[in-house]
């Protein structure tokens, strides 16, 4: 809010404006006590509303205040007037050195003059142990007295390098300079122009950092133009990492030779090239402008002397020869060292979500345009609503184009004009211009699993989360199938297709994995043949110049394709860590552009709390355990404990004293605990070297854990446990996944309970047993249904518009769902005979964002969530410039 002439804040009284900036609004006021005019700027609110952020400030402020220097414009006071904090600096009359390049490039001697003098003041503050780290000539003020150096570390001391070591989209609001939502890993702050290759690659930024950007002021001052150009943030970057600007010389030809050599050493990649002090750099500034008297003289009289110095004898001659060949040699040296010590890696930056969103923990919700100029995203707002956006990486905003019904994942048109995207929340496939218009629907995919689009129109995509691939026209019509299930692989789904650059074959992924991760398949529109390509741990993308990116462990990975002959070459190269997978089997690690640029998500595991809600909604404490990988955990009958998985092992976890004790200890993964109707015993699914098979051990952790003799397949998960025995579900490759129930003793074969062609888990028994809540996704979406229990009979819909698991309450009269918006629901079921009816879906409260799992305990008054702890770092979307240099290297 705008400061009115009078306000107090302290001592000070508001004047009038002088400006504004990222950093806060700048007034010009009257020190009541000392009489003097001062320059006071107000600071955003977010630095007010954090106490930690705001005692750095004040902490760091005071050694800013220190630099008492006749080229550093003064900090005088840190104050805070109720919310608001405040800046008291020195009054400095005239204009930037930005508003006078405006108007042309400097007089030589006035470049020496004013670089001495900035050098200066950089050397004074090196020397106290500051770098500015946000040189350029918008803070340099030239007054009658010379340049004055402003807002000297205030680009620390304001917050904007967080203990975290990177920038989120509101922090670089905020910046004094940068308002872009992409930024380099690690912390980059500054501005772009002027900002050397070891911030870009997120370094730590030393007192080399800015002579880097002193030599760009310079350049700027002398010549008139910036040192490094580009028509976008993303090529600006390449250029500072790789180009050289045109000499001095070339474009001012009256500025000193020397000016060249001094700026060239600003301006060296590798800092340690660089002049590695102000002081010297200042030495050599004052040194030149001694001796600017003969940079002005005639063109003629230069000539002149020139002739001059060329005099002499035949010996002389033979030196200055010899000295050409030396000087050719050392420049082509001086080229070999400057290639060798080019930066070792690609530029690789980073995206964060709009403001008040996030990116959720789906690879495929993302994907880069084959242009390579904007990324494609679905993220949720604060409320859990979904939407989708586009974000051009030369520009600071996003764009919303739609809202979408829950995540959505995202497919670009080959000519980058249009997107795909498979909506899970409604089961639906869609096309969106990226000029913005109202999605067409094009047919329905009941829980999507991946899409690509060719350049003859065909986009070809996983419609459910089993079966084969299908394909339609971009441009509607009715899907037809495009692969058909193997069965004597045991194949249950095919997933996450990618073109080939010929627009017949494409790439895909088969169901389920095998112990070396899941086969990727060639398929072909003309024929129904396919060709194992390779084993990996995801789908395959491919990307040009003839690679294909997959996951390989934690890692994302590159490696040669031969399109023709449809086979790799070569060995894999690992290009950058890669996120956890998500629940998306097979789901692709990252997408490429046609012209060297990849995105992938960088999302690590997040720490996570055990927290408390009531049947309202309200929060009611968290669990007081160490933060960690806490997943959705399962209350004991008694409500006394919970047992919850924890990285690989499962916990039990006493409620009452917040006191977890580890179960397990093997080295597999341990997930999903399931209590025994007593409670003495868990059952639970124990995975690894492709395959899942159920356990059981004692609740207390002692004894040993015991194999559960269930199905043949290799993926089963325990779910409920009653008198009747364990429920569970598998998956197969005729019917996907099936729900069925085994006798805890192993003395029989395990019977089914839903079996159909269409996918059904998440089954829970009621209190009295006599129902099964389960999910299917027979309508298309995955709603939940009640089926008769132990024998299948009288079948119920409870839900119609996308839910996931589903708790009792008391009673067996009333059922709980998360539904796909992210709301909590309830239902009221009445008894009519032997059937049930179902009342209208009640909504009870939305889980607030980071709520990642829930349990509600039995007596049903009680919601223990895991929940992502507030330190948590936020997931971001990681851009390599140019991915290939890794290889290469």
């Amino acid at each position: 809010m705008a400061l009115a002439p009078g306000t107090r804040l302290g001592p000070y009284e508001i004047v009038a404006p002088l400006g504004a900036g990222g950093m806060g609004e700048v007034y010009r006021a009257r020190d009541t006590r000392l009489g003097r005019d001062v320059a006071v700027k107000v600071l955003p609110q977010h630095l007010s509303a954090n106490p930690e952020v705001r005692a750095r400030f004040e902490r760091e402020a005071k050694t800013v205040s220190s630099l008492n220097h006749a080229h550093i414009c003064s900090l005088f006071d840190v104050g805070r007037e109720g919310d608001t904090d405040y800046l008291v600096m020195e009054l400095v009359e005239g204009e930037t050195l930005a508003t006078r390049l405006a108007k042309g490039a400097l007089p030589s001697g006035e470049v020496l003059k004013l670089g001495a003098q900035i050098a200066d003041a950089l050397d004074r503050a090196h020397r106290a142990g500051i770098v500015h780290r946000d040189l350029k000539p918008g803070n340099v003020m030239l007054t009658k007295a010379g340049a004055k150096l402003m807002d000297f570390g205030l680009a620390r001391v304001t917050g904007m390098e967080g203990p975290s070591g990177s920038l989120t989209r509101t922090s670089l609001a905020h910046s004094p300079t940068v308002a872009a939502p992409l930024t380099a890993e690690g912390t980059i702050v500054g501005t772009f122009q002027y900002m050397s290759p070891e911030q870009l690659e997120g370094n730590e930024a030393d007192a080399r950092s800015d002579l880097w950007a002193l030599g760009c002021v310079l350049y700027e001052m002398a010549t008139g133009k910036r040192a490094f150009e580009g028509r976008s943030q993303a090529t600006l970057i390449s250029a500072i990492m790789t180009a050289e600007p045109p000499p001095v010389s070339r474009l001012a030809a009256a500025s000193p030779p020397a000016l060249d050599r001094l700026i060239g050493r600003c301006l060296a990649k590798d800092p340690d090239d660089r002049w590695q002090t102000a002081r010297d750099l200042m030495h050599e500034l004052h040194g030149m402008a001694g001796g600017a008297s003969q940079v002005g003289a005639p063109a003629g009289q230069r000539m002149e002397a020139g002739r001059a110095a060329s005099r002499g004898t035949q010996g002389r001659m033979a030196w200055a020869v010899a000295a050409i060949f030396a000087l050719a040699a050392a420049a082509l040296a001086l080229v070999l060292v400057t290639r060798a010590r080019a930066p070792k890696h690609p530029v690789q930056l980073s995206l964060t979500a709009p403001e008040n969103t996030q990116f959720v923990d789906f690879s495929s919700i993302a994907a880069i345009s084959p242009d390579g100029r904007s990324v494609a995203f679905t993220a949720p707002d604060s409320s859990g609503r979904f939407d989708l956006w586009v974000q051009p990486l030369d520009s600071p905003e996003a764009t919303r184009l739609a809202r979408t019904g829950g995540p959505a994942e995202v497919c670009w048109s080959p000519d980058s004009r249009n997107l795909a995207l498979l909506e899970l929340g409604v089961g639906v496939l869609r096309t969106v211009p990226v000029t913005g218009g109202t999605p067409v629907k094009l047919c329905d995919a009941p829980s999507g699993r991946g899409a690509a689009w060719n350049r003859d129109g065909v986009i070809v995509f996983g419609a459910a989360s089993h079966g084969p691939l299908h394909r339609i026209p971009a441009s509607g019509g009715a899907p037809t199938q495009a692969t058909w299930l193997d069965s004597t692989r045991h194949e249950a789904s095919h997933r996450f297709p990618c073109f080939l650059p010929d627009g017949e074959h494409f790439l895909f992924a088969s169901m389920p994995p095998g112990p070396e991760g899941f086969d990727i398949y060639v398929g072909s529109l003309r024929a129904r043949t396919t060709k194992k390509v390779m084993t990996a741990g995801s789908a395959v993308v491919y990307a040009e110049p003839g690679y294909v990116l997959f996951r390989s462990g934690d890692k994302v990975m590159a490696q040669r394709f031969d399109t023709r002959g449809l086979k790799l070459q070569g060995a894999p190269v690992a290009l950058s860590d890669a996120p956890p997978a998500s629940d998306l089997d097979a789901e692709p690690v990252a997408t490429a552009s046609n012209n060297g640029r990849l995105i992938h998500l960088v999302a690590q595991s997040p720490e996570q709390q055990l927290q408390w809600f009531d049947r309202t909604g309200v929060p009611r404490g968290t669990l007081s355990l160490p933060a960690g990988q806490w997943g959705r955990p399962e209350f004991s009958p008694d409500d006394r404990y919970v047992a919850v998985q924890n990285g690989d092992d499962l916990w039990r976890v006493d409620l009452a004293r917040s006191v977890a004790v580890r179960l397990t200890s093997n080295g597999a993964v341990n997930a999903n605990p399931v209590w025994s109707p007593d409670g003495a015993r868990i059952a639970f699914t124990q995975g690894g070297r492709g395959r899942e098979e159920i356990f059981v051990m004692n609740s207390d952790g002692s004894g040993e854990a015991q194999l559960l003799p269930t199905t043949d397949d290799l993926f089963k998960t325990a779910e409920d446990w009653t008198r009747e025995g364990l429920v569970f579900h598998n998956i197969r490759g005729e019917t996907f996944r099936d729900v069925y129930l085994a006798s805890v003793s192993g003395d029989t074969k395990p019977t089914p309970l839903i079996r159909t062609r269409f996918a059904e888990y998440r089954a829970r028994v009621s209190p009295d047993r006599r129902w099964v809540a389960y999910v299917s996704n027979e309508s298309g979406l995955e709603d939940v249904y009640i089926q008769s229990f132990p024998v299948p009979g009288h079948k119920l819909r409870v839900s119609s518009r996308g839910a996931g698991r589903a708790w009792w309450m008391p009673g067996s009269d009333e059922l709980c769902y998360r539904a796909t918006s992210g709301e909590l629901m309830s239902v009221k079921l009445t008894r009519k005979g032997d059937e049930l009816e179902a009342g209208e879906p009640q909504p009870l409260f939305r889980f607030p964002p980071g709520v990642l799992g829930h349990s509600m305990s039995h007596d049903g008054q009680r919601f223990l969530t895991s929940a992502v702890s507030p330190s948590a770092r936020p997931r971001r979307l990681r851009v390599i410039l140019d991915w290939v240099g890794l290889v290469k290297q």
